[in-house]
């Protein structure tokens, strides 16, 4: 059972609730830190199962594809099938996937995998979330748990980069076989911490299938095109294909969804402008975060020659936030409201992009520390934030939607930063000679994204500021079982 501190103080967790929030916090940071130990074992895997340049991009495309196109779909589940069913059964299925990966014996294989892996993130990290917002008072201790599990998922990532490192010395295999020691250990103690709830109760007119299965499609060709895009002129039709029927399919849906007696998303959800804000700020955040990671680890790596593993003990100083999202932020949101701490969040991020412009080709680790510390304190700032706004004003019945919604709009958001910034980087650095100048002249081009991103996005989330940050509430009952 949750203690309650004093007014002004911020909430301690404790007990099977802070048993129970482990365990949460375990999923997201096994989901952050598979993706970024992959993204360092990608050069071994080609070189070991002999894969084309395509092939290997599409083993981290896979996931994407995965994650991106069932997010939405995944977190519906979650309310209408049961939070700890769709928890525990995707969990299972992640163990299961990763592991097959880790048996892969060829490309082909390790992309399905890769692709069923993010399948299952995108049904068990919004059931994850909505565990939370739905276990927790509403308030002081809700927040304090939001700000925990945001702040370990971008820890895992930053801990999954070093990781990724250590395991692909041993052998690339590792990468997928680590996960699977944490997901069995994390699917044994759900079982019994993940609180019971009612059998829901089939829908007096169906599930939407229908629905269902033209918003998966609509993702999934989305998240394909966005993907694509980073491939320049390369099959440009393909691109603008997927692009183009994306848009159309996301039209036939609402058509469905407004003509349906139980529709997979209530369309009225969108009227909440404090979650759209939220959700369309993480995007452009969430993008400006990873668009910069992708570009500093190419610069240090391809410009310094730097080891992978160099290049990621390097950006650990990014993954500060896992310490102050927890610590600093709560106390901040507490004082000043989300929405000014979101604010800050992005004025942040603007000046850490900025100092890194003029990125030279001999610039000590002393040269880039300040943009890199100041970029993981700017993430601890607004994502743990963004995510309380992001599932506030949201009935209980619906939280599985609004924990799909962001995700959905999060996942989107990272694959445009990357693709973004390399499609810049492409066109920047097109017809040079290939010097090293040259290469560092395109490199500061495309770090121009992030810094976009982030603008649009600051000017967002300052548009909410009009209406008023949210004050600390009164509390409600503490934590249930």
């Amino acid at each position: 059972m949750a203690i309650r501190e004093a007014p002004g103080h911020t909430p301690r967790i404790r007990g099977r609730a802070l048993a129970l929030l482990l365990v949460l916090c375990g999923t997201i940071f096994l989901e952050g830190s598979d993706v970024a130990m992959l993204a360092v074992a990608v050069p071994a895997i080609r070189a070991d199962l002999g894969l084309s340049t395509g092939a290997a991009a599409w083993v981290m495309s896979g996931y994407v594809l995965g994650y991106a196109g069932f997010t939405l779909l995944g977190g519906r589940a979650a309310d209408l099938l049961g939070r700890r069913r769709m928890f525990l059964t995707w969990l299972g299925v992640f163990l299961v996937f990763s592991m097959l990966g880790g048996f892969a014996a060829n490309g082909w294989m390790l992309v399905a995998a890769r692709f069923v892996t993010g399948v299952a993130a995108a049904f068990m990290t919004p059931a994850a979330m909505s565990i939370i917002t739905t276990s927790y008072a509403e308030g002081p201790e809700r927040d304090k748990a939001l700000l925990v599990f945001a702040g370990v998922g971008a820890g895992g990532f930053s801990t999954g980069l070093v990781l990724g490192g250590l395991l692909t010395e041993i052998g690339w295999r590792w990468v997928f076989f680590a996960p699977v020691f944490l997901a069995g250990a994390l699917l044994l103690a759900a079982l019994g911490l993940v609180p019971a709830e009612p059998r829901p109760e089939r829908a007096e007119h169906g599930y939407d299938l229908l629905g269902a299965a033209v918003a998966a499609a609509a993702m999934l060709l989305f998240a394909y095109g966005i993907v694509r895009l980073e491939h320049g002129a390369e099959g440009l039709g393909p691109t603008l294909g997927a692009l183009g029927a994306g848009p159309a399919l996301l039209a036939v849906f609402v058509l469905i969804e407004r003509r349906a007696t139980a529709p997979l998303v209530r369309l009225g959800i969108f009227r909440k402008s404090a979650m759209v804000r939220a959700d369309l700020a993480a995007l452009l955040f969430l993008g400006a975060f990873f668009g910069f990671q992708f570009i500093v680890t190419l610069y240090l790596q391809e410009v310094r020659g730097w080891s992978s593993l160099r290049a990621a003990l390097a950006l650990i100083a990014m993954g500060c936030d896992a310490v102050l999202a927890p610590v600093l932020t709560p106390r901040l949101v507490r004082r000043y409201g989300n929405g000014r701490v979101i604010v800050g969040g992005f004025l942040l991020a603007i000046v850490a992009y900025g100092l890194f412009l003029p990125v030279g080709p001999d610039w000590s680790y002393a040269a880039m520390f300040p943009s890199l510390i100041t970029a993981g304190t700017a993430f601890a700032l607004a994502y743990g934030p963004l995510t309380i706004a992001a599932t506030d004003s949201v009935a209980e019945e619906e939280q599985g939607l609004a924990g799909g919604l962001l995700y959905t709009f999060t996942q989107f958001g990272s694959a445009v930063g990357i693709s973004a910034v390399t499609a810049v980087y492409g066109i920047a650095s097109a017809g040079t000679d290939g010097s090293p100048a040259a290469v560092l002249d395109a490199y500061r081009t495309a770090l121009a994204v992030p810094v976009v991103m982030v603008l649009l996005g600051a000017a967002v989330s300052a548009a909410g500021l009009r209406g008023g940050s949210r004050r600390p509430r009164s509390p409600r009952p503490s934590w249930r079982s």
